[in-house]
């Protein structure tokens, strides 16, 4: 069987691992690049990634155990249900691609899919010397938070701007953070902040529009809005060097997202990670959700079958992941002020927020 995957990320490069042979993976991107990601890779995610035989030990990722809510300058702190590894998606990605092209799966780079037809996709690259098209059994639609023509999703809730930048702490703080996500809370969105490989700080944040704008729609601002709500955040900043010349962004991120099945999906056409669902970052997983997602793909039987049955198991953690979302949104400091009367709550959320 001939398969297309469409999108080199988690979810399509561990397609490809599992298929090996008679895969083709096209990724836009011609290298190795950074992506809006908090880059927290879960207990769950870490053993779907054993199983395709990626070896994380050798990737160096900060083991992480503890989770910490931070709203103005009071903190909450849980021990979360396992110990999760800060690991970027430029190394992550790239190894996934390169047990891909191991197995046996031919990965095209710099590739960019412009559009699924029936029995393919179309595409512009260098082994069509302009645009060409491709036809395979099957297509798997991996293009991670990027919609292609036709097939865009509907965020539930208010349009969102998804922003990152690593930085170089100061010995102290970089200390204080060893071995915790920190989520900070602040007026119209919130932020994660944790350590990667190589001991840089992921600090990768989420805003509405609305504030965005307030902020002056740069990433400078931004920073400044953040910091001025929380002066926990703004010492953990003091000293920091910023590593990339631009933060990495995204805009309109279709949180609340989940397939739904209808009438007029192409045959043989499977949705994979964010295409399939949006979980929010808040307290979802969407690495997890995207390694599920590959793997009961190249295992299912048809597409439908396949959709009905990703509907069923995400539906679920989704909506409660949007609560919350909703809630840290909206009234921050009440959720704040429940996790620290009841410091377990943030583990029972993340229990019940992800993917069995």
């Amino acid at each position: 069987m001939s398969v297309l995957i469409a999108g080199g990320g988690v979810a399509g490069a561990a397609a490809a691992c599992a298929l090996g042979a008679g895969a083709t993976l096209l990724e836009r991107e011609p290298g190795a690049h950074d992506k809006v990601c908090g880059e927290f890779v879960s207990w769950e995610a870490q053993a779907e990634l054993a199983s395709l035989g990626v070896d994380l030990r050798a990737l160096g990722g900060a083991p992480i155990g503890r989770v910490r809510l931070v709203h103005g300058d009071r903190v909450a702190e849980s021990a979360l249900p396992g110990v999760g590894l800060g690991l970027t998606r430029r190394r992550l990605d790239e190894a996934l691609l390169a047990q891909a092209e191991a197995a046996g799966s031919r990965v095209l780079r710099g590739h960019a899919v412009r559009r699924v037809v029936p029995g393919g996709l179309e595409v512009d690259g260098p082994a069509f010397n302009g645009r060409g098209r491709l036809e395979a059994d099957r297509v798997l639609l991996a293009t991670g938070k990027h919609d292609l023509r036709g097939w865009r999703r509907p965020a539930d809730g208010p349009a969102l701007v998804g922003l990152k930048m690593y930085f170089s702490l100061a010995a102290v703080e970089r200390e204080a953070l060893e071995g915790a996500v920190e989520v900070v809370l602040f007026p119209g969105g919130y932020a994660g902040l944790q350590l990667v490989e190589g001991g840089l700080a992921n600090l990768c944040l989420l805003i509405t529009e609305p504030a965005f704008a307030e902020a002056g729609r740069g990433w400078a601002g931004v920073v400044r809005h953040m910091e001025r709500h929380s002066p926990h955040l703004a010492r953990r900043l003091a000293g920091a060097e910023a590593q990339l010349a631009r933060p990495v962004a995204i805009a309109r991120v279709p949180y609340g997202f989940v397939h739904r099945p209808a009438a007029d999906d192409l045959p043989g056409v499977f949705r994979l990670g964010d295409q399939v669902g949006v979980i929010p970052s808040f307290s979802g997983d969407g690495m997890a959700i995207a390694l599920h997602s590959a793997l009961a793909a190249v295992g299912a039987a048809d597409a439908p079958a396949y959709h009905a049955a990703m509907r069923r198991r995400l539906g679920p953690q989704v909506g409660r992941a949007m609560a919350l979302h909703r809630a840290g949104l909206a009234r921050p400091a009440w959720v704040a002020a429940a996790a620290r009367a009841w410091p377990g709550a943030m583990a029972w959320v993340a229990r019940l927020t992800r993917v069995a």
